[in-house]
């Protein structure tokens, strides 16, 4: 049978590529949602032109779907995930899936009560080849065993297209539980570490002082039994840079090393995931653009016949738990 889905929320972007990502799958859209008429809707519409509105939220949750891709307002997503788990969908939020351990408590919940799927997709992860390319490789043992992993996230402000909620801090969740849960989401993945602890956590608004509920920059350190980390976020891409961010990720192994370069290679190669690998036998960049995106076919196989191969559940609930310690540890410190 194919798949079917609706979208709810269209408040972020992201919302593109979670509709963009299972139709290339064969999953079928059964239409969309979205509270008044937020700055990408006019970009969805001309992107899927054939989608039907529904009027309302309830609506749209008795259409038939299987999944639910749920990119709201980041403070109202918890709520609308459960809404959809509780009338038999399985869902796919965007990230973060919650702002707050109340929220991520109650998520918990009704998985445990409804058998649901909650699956946040990390897109950095989850839409980036060579990602997927540095995960075969890892794999392989090409780099031995993974103990360090660094990841920047760098974005554009892209102030005039920002809506107001995108300045206050309880509708977004702050910078660390809203960008970091990414880099969170890859250094439990590489280092295959079911747990680890937060060491350090730092937020700062250094550019942007009339916008005090925004956070313009944030950091975290994470350790592991076997491994450890550091993540750098922030808001400012310069202008110059022909993307909206040089997002980075460097894989330390103790038989070698892979360097991400995602979206942009500043040194003059053309397009997007380039990789390079360095171990005792290669010292080679590779292009990384025809690895494939697995995360969204794993996540339909897992709907039908209830697995785990996208991402465990645990993983996903551990990465927003670590996301909002930091995020709280950080705030802390500021007061």
């Amino acid at each position: 049978m194919t798949l079917t889905f609706v979208a709810l929320g269209l408040d972020h972007r992201h919302i593109y590529g979670m509709t963009e990502n299972m139709q290339a799958i064969g999953a079928r859209c059964l239409g969309f949602w979205t509270e008044g008429n937020p700055q990408p809707l006019a970009g969805y519409a001309k992107r899927f032109p054939d989608l039907h509105r529904f009027d309302t939220l309830g609506a749209a949750l008795v259409a038939g779907a299987d999944l639910a891709l749920v990119s709201n307002i980041p403070g109202d997503r918890a709520d609308v995930a459960i809404h959809a788990m509780r009338t038999g969908h399985d869902v796919m939020s965007d990230k973060p899936g919650c702002t707050s351990l109340e929220q991520l408590n109650a998520i918990k919940a009704c998985v445990a009560e409804t058998g649901r799927i909650w699956s946040i997709n990390f897109s950095e992860r989850f839409e980036v080849p060579c990602v997927t390319l540095a995960d075969q490789l890892v794999q392989d043992g090409a780099i031995g065993r993974v103990v360090h992993t660094t990841g920047l996230g760098p974005h554009r402000l892209n102030r005039p297209t920002r809506p107001d909620w995108f300045f206050q801090r309880e509708r977004y969740g702050g910078v660390l539980s809203d960008i970091a849960s990414h880099q969170i989401d890859q250094f439990l993945h590489f280092t295959g570490s079911d747990q680890a602890q937060v060491t350090m956590a730092h937020v700062a608004n250094h550019a942007n002082p009339d916008d005090p509920g925004l956070q313009d920059f944030g950091e975290v350190a994470l350790r592991s039994d076997h491994a450890s980390g550091y993540i750098r976020v922030d808001w400012y891409t310069p202008d110059a840079l022909p993307t909206w961010g040089d997002g980075r990720l460097t894989l330390l192994g103790t038989d070698g090393y892979i360097e991400l370069r995602k979206y942009v290679d500043v040194n003059g190669r053309e397009g997007t995931d380039h990789l390079v690998l360095v171990n005792g036998d290669r010292c080679e960049a590779m292009d990384a653009r025809d690895a494939g995106l697995p995360y969204f076919e794993r996540l339909a196989h897992d709907i039908a016949h209830r697995t785990e191969t996208a991402m465990t559940q645990a993983h996903c609930f551990r990465v927003m738990e670590l996301a909002l310690q930091a995020q709280a540890i950080a705030e802390r410190s500021v007061t």
